[in-house]
């Protein structure tokens, strides 16, 4: 696998708004259960398989998604699968780690499927994991996100109060 680059954000939950605009009444967001496993990993891996810029490393990035996701489903987890649903269908996820300690408390990040994409989906996502960690007592949260290839891609990331990258640097998939 080549190296990746990567942009490194906290956040300081302390000054993380409570609300952000409410989803329309056929969406919510709720904490995943045990029967969702499987449709939740599906959500996962089909946002990233239908992303072009991770098509060179899929097999290793899956792998080490399932893996991580494998570690969620066990018992005495400190981990947790939030689900945004339309109706009954789930239409993105989340997982959340629960470690005060851990690097990245966002493993994979919010994913959201191809075609629900640029509706802010990704947005209520992201700030309802963000609560799920204050909820829990972090004071404190950090994620990794793949930086754009070249400079000039004109990508961006949603702006939140409490958001800042902290760095920028190339490292491995882990």
């Amino acid at each position: 696998m080549k190296a990746i680059n990567w942009l490194r954000f906290t956040w300081d939950l302390t000054t993380l708004p409570d609300a952000l605009p409410a989803l329309s009444g056929h969406y919510e967001i709720a904490l995943g259960s045990p029967d969702d496993e499987k449709e939740l990993r599906r959500v996962i891996a089909s946002s990233f398989t239908l992303d072009p810029s991770w098509n060179p490393d899929m097999q290793e990035v899956i792998q080490t998604i399932d893996a991580s996701l494998d570690r969620t489903g066990e018992k005495e987890t400190t981990r947790a699968y939030l689900a945004l649903r339309h109706g009954q269908r789930i239409i993105g996820a989340s997982v959340v780690t629960l470690e005060q300690e851990a690097e990245n408390h966002l493993w994979p990040g919010p994913c959201i499927l191809v075609e629900y994409r640029n509706r802010g989906f990704g947005t209520n996502l992201l700030h309802r994991s963000l609560l799920a960690l204050r909820d829990a007592g972090h004071v404190r949260a950090a994620a990794l996100a793949k930086a754009p290839e070249h400079e000039d891609s004109g990508w961006g990331v949603t702006s939140m109060r409490g958001t800042r990258g902290c760095h920028r640097g190339i490292i491995r998939l882990c």
